[in-house]
């Protein structure tokens, strides 16, 4: 008789599982396989986007493309974001000499030019006050002298 050794359940499970419990299982973390399936997505978004991208700008392919220039904002706004999501931006001017500049006004400004900014503008400071009254207690209205930014008393004058 010839030595049969019987397949283990264990290993036709090994078979039959998707793609997800794989992830499940190698990855124990539910944050991380969240990670992991976001960047396929994105990978997914970044080349579907930029195929469609770059079949708008080739000449006609018989059975691919009809040669006629297409609108293709959605898919570059979406490959342009994309690729920001991944840290990759459209940078700053290049030069002649190969380098790029930066105009002075897209820089954001640091901390020594907001101080002196907000010193050169005229800023209204608000002021507001807030008191907590115990439910039930009748609240009055207070009134505000508008020339001297006063409280008005209940006599009708003004407090000091």
């Amino acid at each position: 008789m010839a030595d049969q050794t019987p397949t283990k359940p264990e290993e036709k499970k090994d078979e039959k599982k998707n793609l997800m419990q794989k992830i499940q299982e190698k990855i124990p973390d539910r944050d991380e396989q969240f990670e992991y399936v976001s960047i396929a997505v994105r990978l997914l978004v970044v080349f579907w986007s930029g195929a469609l991208v770059t079949l708008n700008y080739l000449p006609k392919i018989p059975g691919l493309t009809s040669g006629e220039k297409q609108d293709i904002t959605f898919p570059a706004s979406l490959l342009a974001s994309s690729l920001a999501s991944f840290g990759l931006e459209k940078s700053a001017k290049k030069k002649g000499d190969g380098t790029y500049s930066v105009n002075s006004e897209d820089k954001p400004m640091n901390r020594k030019e907001i101080e002196a900014y907000l010193k050169s503008q005229d800023v209204i400071r608000v002021d507001n006050r807030f008191t907590l009254v115990p439910q039930g207690t009748e609240v009055k209205p207070i009134k505000i002298d508008p020339i001297t930014n006063k409280e008005i008393g209940p006599d009708g004058k003004l407090k000091l």
